[in-house]
């Protein structure tokens, strides 16, 4: 009998399964999102798989069984939906922002940036903060100067692994700067970037699936609770 309750509290508890694919700038904010979310739909198991927005669509047009996507622009969602993955277009849930992090120099400007040796950014062919950073290369005019002193990474999280190991300098996106692994190191400099000199980074949610719980979370993500969230950790909302 004990076995027998046992395992009906088991089933019931994680009763729902919800498979998310989240663009990895959002690698310190989901946890808290998942926390708030389960606090209001405690018997929901959240699946989620964190990876750079091209690499997720890649998988999703493969047939990946993804319930809900969070983009880190709105070109990738947009190209899910006019493949006919989603029956619903795409909504901006958030505003992302790029900065300049260093562990060790505290001069860090992008008038300055062409004195560093290695410059670290996520790569701008399956990141949209990779795309905005070399947009603002560009758009201050120094693009040229410090092409051959870049190197890239698959995702944000993985430019501040290159900056804390070897790089003197990465363009991080501004949620970063809020995380907890961010302020555990202790002294940090960073710089935000001006926003005139790239595209807004305007990220973008696409629902894959029609299961009940897939809407909830999509629902979710434009909640107050959930907005706050991503203010907290620099985002702006729609």
């Amino acid at each position: 009998m004990k076995k027998f309750l046992f395992l009906i509290i088991s089933v019931t508890l994680f009763a729902k399964s919800l498979y998310i694919a989240s663009a990895a700038n959002l690698t310190y904010v989901m946890p808290e999102i998942k926390k708030a979310f389960n606090k209001k739909y405690p018997n929901v198991k959240i699946n989620l798989v964190l990876s750079s927005s091209g690499k997720l669509t890649a998988q999703i047009l493969r047939g990946a069984p993804y319930d809900v996507f969070l983009s880190a622009n709105m070109k990738y969602p947009l190209k899910l939906y006019k493949a006919g993955i989603a029956k619903m277009p795409p909504r901006i849930y958030a505003r992302g922002a790029i900065c300049l992090f260093s562990l060790k120099y505290k001069d860090i400007s992008l008038k300055n940036l062409d004195k560093f040796n290695i410059i670290a950014i996520s790569k701008p062919k399956t990141t949209p903060y990779g795309k905005a950073a070399i947009e603002a290369f560009k758009n201050a005019g120094i693009y040229k100067k410090i092409k051959s002193k870049l190197v890239f990474a698959e995702t944000i999280p993985a430019v501040f692994s290159y900056v804390k190991s070897y790089a003197d300098v990465g363009i991080v996106a501004k949620s970063t700067i809020y995380s907890k692994n961010i302020k555990s190191l202790g002294t940090f400099y960073y710089k935000e970037i001006n926003p005139q000199l790239y595209h807004p980074i305007n990220q973008g949610i696409i629902l894959l699936s029609q299961k009940k719980v897939a809407k909830e979370f999509y629902n979710f993500m434009f909640s107050k609770k959930v907005k706050n969230i991503l203010k907290k950790y620099g985002y702006d909302t729609m």
